[in-house]
Parts: structure tokens; C-alpha cells; sequence
């Protein structure tokens, strides 16, 4: 019985193919919740495939519903000494839809396809592939040591790419059924293929229309051209007032007045440096005097969605009536979520554009979060993982993108701790996501050293 032990285990199990037919048996229910017609699919997913899984390992499970929820929730919990710390993992069981046609030829979303030393799949990266490392990690502790050493609960939801409805309002109704000491957790890319990574919350986000309509249908330019105002132009200008010509952002509310210097001391660490299937970076975009590192994870960024304005697939000679553009805010710890709009309001009437209107493109915002980098919860994580792997992880104060982290951290009070088994090419909200087979089976021993630590005596306890 070792640590050894649990990884070799769990190696075996990625080596005898075991995990590649678990994860191909969930890629194969096809849980899109964007599509409404998959509501089956996603009980399926709960009822017929998690369930049976928590419950072959120890875990009592309960099906949740709430009324806002795209589909169910499934909280399994394995409690075996109130003395030992509480976990709480977390996952999503719900997918981006297949975009069938769209893939490369021999691929399907729906079918685990493995090439070029890579699964494919919808969800192998975003989230099953990366929840079925944590179970089978939690099932090689318990198959070594014959019991995992500490308190486990999970909570997986169906919902997450619509926004996650109903999470935040099932979260404060089951506050006591998901008490933990801390959430450790599995989503997002790594800050590269290579090197290990921990993220301690995520960036906010809001999406957020922006439109002018000037007057009933369109006007022919040549007879009115110069006599009536073009919202297209407007709505252009108005922009330039929002964003610089290299991404900087210029409402003040909607920056940081500085950056923390333990999350510079972290990120002074760390390193951006694209792979060959990802963009190459513009090292002149975003806001100056900041390392890439910074730009990303420790400051905000705009980004224009789309635009429309006149007939784009077929334009006529006319001034046309209507200009609209969605707009996105990524934002940091710091941001006061209930001014982003009324700020907004009061920098575009300062500018002179009155006639532009504004709105909350959807109902659900992402909230900002940060753990302290050298909270000690962190520091005993990075070190597990240095054990395992032989490398210093990286340690981001909280990703770039946003998850439905401000639930556990805010409402439910619990520090997060978040280790990404993907990486920022994988594709996962486009055709042909995939998984390199090497980076799966580091995660599988990554998350079993994780868990087998946590069974020995040196974890932080219960701490803010």
C-alpha cells in the first residue's frame, strides 16, 4: 500500500485501454444541452452512466432537480471519517452540440476516435474526459489503500454550457449537503500542453448588447446620404471609445486600480507560449506594461462578439436603420459587477452617444474569483503535483475564461482549487475536440497522487 501503488494503478488502467472505453461509452450519449431535444440525454448521462459509477466505488447518490435547471444535478457522497478534511468535486456532464458535419473526415463527435497519439470527441476535453480522470483517480486510492483517507462529495451538473441554471440557487438551498473544507475541481486548459497547472478561480464575465436604431427602414445613400446619421458609423465610434486600437480597455470602472503583487510574484513564474496547432500571440495587444501572463490572468479585456448592421449577405445602396453589436467584458477580482453597466451608460453619454442602447445580453454573469496564490491549500497542492510529475506547476491566480466559480467560492464559502487536465488547442467548443493521449494519462496520475495525499496526515484543514 503507497502512493506509487495508486499511480502504477491507475497507469494500468490508461495502459490496458479500461479508460478509453469508459470515457468512449460517455462520449457516445450525446448530452448537448444547447439543443433541447437532448433533455433525455442528459438523465441518461446521470442516471445510467455517473450513478452506477459513484455508487461501484463507495459513494451514496442522490439525483437533484431544480426548477431553473436545464437538466439534473448528481451530489454522490462518500463519508468516512468526520476527522479527516471534506472534498468536493465538481464536473459537468453537458456539452457544446456536435456540430456534426463540421469535422474532420473519419471524425464524429459522437465517437471516441483515437489518431495521432490523440481522443477525439465531443467532451473529451470540456468535461468528461477530465471528471473521468478524478473518478478513476478517486478508484485507484480506494483500490490501493482500500479506503481514499478523506471525505468525498460531488456534485455534477448538465448545464454548465448553457450558463448553469439553477446551480447557484441549488448550491444555497443544499448549503449544508456541500459543506466541504475544499473544492478541487477539473476544467479548462492548462496554461500549456506541457507543464502542469493549478488555477485558483476564474475571470467574471458579462456579454452585453450595445444598439442604436435610428429610424424606420432604410434610406437610399445617394439621395439621403449626408442628410441622415448612419448608426453603423455611430455605433463604430462609440466603440473606439470603449476599447483602444490595440485592445486597451478606457473605462476606468472597468479595470483594475492594480494588480496584487502576490499574484504578480505567481505569475512571474509562468509562461505563455502558444503550440503549433494554437494563434500566435500579438505581443503589442491589450493593455501595455503588462506581461502576457498579466494581460490574461491578472487584468480585463473587451472583445467585440459580432455586428450587424444593414444586409451583410446582400448589401443595397441605402443608410441603414439599425446598427447592434455584442460586446464582451472579461474581468478580474475587484470589478464591481453592479456598476459594469452603469458605467458603460455614463462613459458613452460623456462621449456624446446618448442614442446608444444598452443591455445585459443574458441573464447569468460569471463572477469573478481569486485565491490567494500562496494560500496554504495552494502551496500543498503545487507540492503534491511536484512530486508527482517531477516540475513546478504553474500556479494562476484564476483562469482566463469563467466558470461558475463565485457558487463555491462566495456563496458556499470554500476555497478552490481547480487542476486543468486540457490544454488551450484542444478545440473544445469547436469540431474535432480531442485530448493528447500523453496529457490524459498525466492527469491520471497527477490526480491520483492529489488524492492519495490527501488521505495522509499534512493537509491544511479547514481553512478561509
Amino acid at each position: 500500500m503507497s502512493r506509487d501503488a495508486a499511480i502504477a494503478h491507475v497507469e494500468r488502467y490508461f495502459d490496458t485501454g479500461a479508460f478509453k472505453t469508459d470515457l468512449a461509452r460517455r462520449v457516445a450519449i450525446p448530452t448537448a444541452s444547447q439543443e433541447k431535444e437532448r433533455a433525455g440525454d442528459l438523465v441518461r448521462y446521470v442516471e445510467d452512466e455517473l450513478k452506477p459509477s459513484l455508487t461501484s466505488l463507495g459513494f451514496a447518490c442522490r439525483v437533484l432537480t431544480h426548477a431553473k435547471a436545464r437538466g439534473p444535478f448528481l451530489y454522490a457522497e462518500r463519508i468516512e471519517d468526520r476527522a479527516r478534511p471534506t472534498v468536493l468535486g465538481y464536473g459537468h456532464g453537458d456539452v457544446i452540440r456536435g456540430l456534426d458535419a463540421a469535422w474532420h473526415p473519419g471524425l464524429k463527435p459522437w465517437e471516441l476516435t483515437e489518431t495521432n497519439g490523440r481522443y477525439y470527441g465531443r467532451g473529451v476535453a470540456d468535461n468528461k474526459g477530465q471528471h473521468t480522470i478524478n473518478l478513476a483517480a478517486q478508484a485507484a486510492v480506494i483500490a490501493t489503500r482500500g479506503k481514499l483517507g478523506f471525505n468525498a462529495k460531488w456534485l455534477i451538473e448538465t448545464g454548465e454550457e448553457v450558463g448553469s441554471p439553477g446551480l447557484r440557487e441549488l448550491c444555497a438551498e443544499q448549503r449544508s449537503l456541500l459543506d466541504a473544507d475544499v473544492l478541487i475541481g477539473s476544467d479548462g486548459p492548462r496554461i500549456s500542453a506541457n507543464r502542469p497547472t493549478i488555477y485558483l478561480g476564474t475571470r467574471g464575465g458579462m456579454n452585453i448588447d450595445l444598439w442604436i436604431d435610428a429610424r424606420e427602414g432604410g434610406h437610399h445613400s445617394g439621395n439621403w446620404g449626408g442628410l441622415l446619421s448612419n448608426p453603423a458609423i455611430q455605433l463604430t465610434h462609440a466603440l473606439a471609445t470603449i476599447v483602444g486600437p490595440t485592445g486597451q480597455v478606457r473605462i476606468p470602472d472597468w479595470v483594475p486600480k492594480e494588480i496584487p503583487a502576490s499574484v504578480r510574484r505567481a505569475l512571474a513564474d509562468c509562461e505563455i507560449a502558444p503550440g503549433p496547432d494554437e494563434p500566435v500571440v500579438d505581443p503589442g495587444w491589450g493593455e501595455p506594461g503588462l506581461t502576457l501572463p498579466e494581460k490574461v490572468f491578472a487584468w480585463c479585456s473587451f472583445e467585440i462578439l459580432a455586428m450587424t448592421a444593414g444586409n451583410p449577405d446582400n448589401p443595397v445602396n441605402a443608410v441603414p436603420p439599425r446598427a447592434w453589436a455584442r460586446v464582451q467584458l472579461r474581468f478580474v477580482v475587484g470589478i464591481k459587477v453592479d456598476e459594469l453597466l452603469p458605467a458603460l451608460r455614463r462613459h458613452l453619454d460623456r462621449h456624446g452617444f446618448p442614442m446608444v442602447q444598452i443591455a445585459q445580453a443574458r441573464d447569468e454573469v460569471f463572477r469573478a474569483t481569486r485565491v490567494d496564490p500562496e494560500h496554504p491549500w495552494v502551496q500543498w497542492a503545487a507540492a503534491s503535483i511536484a512530486r508527482t510529475t517531477g516540475a513546478k506547476p504553474a500556479v494562476l491566480p484564476n483562469t482566463g475564461g469563467s466558470l461558475p466559480n463565485d457558487i463555491f467560492a462566495d456563496s458556499l464559502g470554500l476555497t478552490t482549487i481547480w487542476v486543468p487536465h486540457s490544454y488551450l488547442g484542444c478545440s473544445q467548443h469547436a469540431p474535432n475536440e480531442h485530448l493528447p493521449v500523453g496529457l490524459l494519462r498525466e492527469g491520471l496520475r497527477v490526480m491520483a497522487g492529489l488524492y492519495w495525499d490527501l488521505g495522509e496526515a499534512g493537509t491544511p484543514g479547514r481553512m478561509g
